[in-house]
């Protein structure tokens, strides 16, 4: 597999999934092999801004999981991928790479799957173009409508929606400990500056909320617009340690940015699945579910505006229909939204694209993920 960063979390949410996956696979016999770039961007500002000692805390959480640094100008795909069943190489990697990686394919048995979780597919057209794609067996899409984009605009013959998922191993519900009211955990962009403010500041403020954010990124002008709120600034915090805060909150909030809004409905990325699988009580901004992923107003509920935000932040924090959100949240996660979950569908994917099932299944099985 070939990635942007295994270890790193540092604005890079893919590795939260990714890690799921890996754990996943590895628990049924695989042998997984990661590989992403010397000195990408997310190991660079990890390190920069806590050091080593935040690599080794990773290892500490993740004892089984490991990655492999390579320098593109030594790197021997051929030597690397001459055994693989299956490659899967993340939109992260450059163009160049995953040609190269298609390349090798042409004198090899292996399939090769390209994982795509970002929103340039309708916001940078002209970047996805570059990629060629002719020697891929086919596209995981993070939904449907990015699935479709794909095959609509021919730049695939085959491809599936891959939903992303909780790692249940590490995101499971806490024994609750309240230090506060709110907790939201996300990094900045303007993508959403807006919605920050009528979302989270705003009804933050309105109630007199003892809340707390996390996340990178964040320019002064916000980290001010907070403190103004009462909302405290946390920083960056490693995912691995979001179950420990979900469970000292009361109620957390889920505020997509605006293109997978507007122009990617039936995507919530990530953190929504995260939140509900440790069984805090969420409420969202506007997306719209047009997948059916969850059962909105019945897993968690959804705010249409600022006011109905204030609105429901009030009846969690007063009324019993908290225990009835975490309840039918965690039990929506468990039923299809973990990456056992997630597995069993790459697993079938790989049958339809020719590999062996009993092949696939075996203990030698290797899969590569690239980033």
């Amino acid at each position: 597999m070939f990635y942007q960063s295994l270890i790193s979390d540092w604005n890079n949410g893919n590795a939260h999934f990714l890690r799921g996956i890996i754990s996943e696979l590895k628990s049924r016999g695989h042998d997984v092999k990661l590989y992403e770039q010397d000195g990408n961007t997310c190991i660079q500002n990890l390190v920069l801004e806590h050091g080593q000692k935040a690599v080794k805390e990773f290892y500490s959480f993740y004892p089984d999981l490991s990655t492999n640094f390579y320098n593109p100008l030594k790197l021997n795909l051929d030597s690397i991928l001459k055994e693989a069943d299956l490659v899967i190489a993340h939109e992260a990697n450059d163009p160049e790479m995953i040609a190269r990686i298609g390349e090798v394919k042409s004198k090899h048995k292996f399939k090769l799957l390209f994982h795509v979780t970002n929103h340039r597919v309708v916001t940078d057209k002209e970047a996805i173009e570059k990629y060629n794609l002719s020697n891929v067996d086919g596209v995981l899409a993070l939904g449907d409508v990015i699935k479709n984009i794909f095959l609509i605009e021919g730049w695939a013959k085959r491809a599936w929606a891959w939903h992303e998922a909780a790692d249940t191993r590490m995101f499971y519900p806490r024994s609750k400990s309240y230090e506060g009211d709110l907790v939201w955990i996300g990094n900045y962009d303007e993508e959403r500056s807006v919605e920050l403010q009528e979302f989270l500041i705003n009804p933050v403020k309105e109630l007199q909320l003892k809340a707390k954010v996390y996340g990178v990124r964040f320019p002064e002008s916000v980290i001010k617009a907070f403190k103004d709120a009462g909302i405290e600034y946390g920083g960056w915090l490693p995912n691995f340690k979001v179950p420990d805060v979900f469970a000292k909150f009361r109620v957390t909030v889920h505020i997509p940015r605006r293109p997978y809004v507007q122009l990617l409905p039936g995507i919530p990325t990530i953190r929504p699945f995260e939140a509900l699988a440790c069984g805090i009580p969420l409420i969202s901004a506007p997306w719209s579910d047009c997948e059916n992923l969850f059962s909105p107003g019945k897993d968690y509920l959804v705010a249409r505006t600022g006011k109905q935000m204030v609105l429901h932040l009030a009846a969690v924090l007063n009324t019993s229909i908290n225990e009835a959100l975490s309840i039918s949240g965690l039990r929506a996660i468990n039923k299809k939204h973990t990456c056992f979950h997630r597995v069993n569908e790459l697993e079938k994917i790989c049958e339809e694209i020719g590999i062996d099932r009993s092949r696939f299944s075996s203990s030698r099985q290797e899969i590569y993920v690239a980033k």
